[in-house]
């Protein structure tokens, strides 16, 4: 296998124990996500993948969704958001841009138009700043819908929200009043 492909094959890999099922290989990850970085690589090669701490700094580094972040002393990990495991990331509440954006599959739009965007096994809804990508990640998982998501007006409406170390906005969930079906 060449390196990239082996590459995104543990950056999926640790998007799993990171934020899913740190029990696949039994870490634990404290109250805010972070496990040891040694333990994790220890673990990780009683699998059947390899790697070292230069190859796992170079993931985390050139990971272009910037879903990995070591501490300052690179002793700890963790995923930047994403999880579907209970943790606490630490982020403090922000006033988010006027407008946000949250990509999915057409085939789950007749869905969210009723309930709204509800973050389901995810800890929360995630939004970003551009229509782009939005539509990757709708992409993802069929025909892509994009939702414009009026977030100064739930921001006004005492809704709070959260930036993520890479961007991604965060929120508990959207009602459907504050959606809107993008036209483009």
């Amino acid at each position: 296998m060449n390196k990239e492909k082996d590459d995104i094959r543990l950056s999926k890999f640790l998007s799993l124990v990171l934020r899913h099922k740190p029990e696949e290989i039994g870490i634990l990850l404290d109250e805010n996500g972070w496990t040891n970085t040694q333990e994790l690589i220890e673990k990780i090669n009683q699998t059947d993948l390899t790697i070292d701490f230069e190859r796992l700094k170079h993931i985390v580094d050139t990971n272009p969704k910037q879903r990995f972040a070591f501490d300052e002393t690179y002793k700890k990990i963790r995923a930047n958001q994403g999880h579907s495991v209970e943790v606490e990331l630490g982020y403090t509440a922000q006033k988010p841009p006027t407008i946000l954006y949250h990509g999915t599959a057409h085939k789950s739009m007749s869905s969210i138009l009723q309930s709204g965007l509800e973050k389901r096994s995810r800890y929360q809804v995630h939004l970003s700043v551009n229509k782009e990508t939005a539509k990757n990640v709708g992409q993802r998982h069929g025909m892509p819908v994009i939702f414009d998501v009026l977030a100064e007006h739930m921001f006004h409406d005492g809704y709070e929200f959260y930036l993520s170390e890479n961007g991604v906005w965060l929120i508990d969930r959207v009602p459907v009043k504050y959606l809107r079906l993008n036209a483009e």
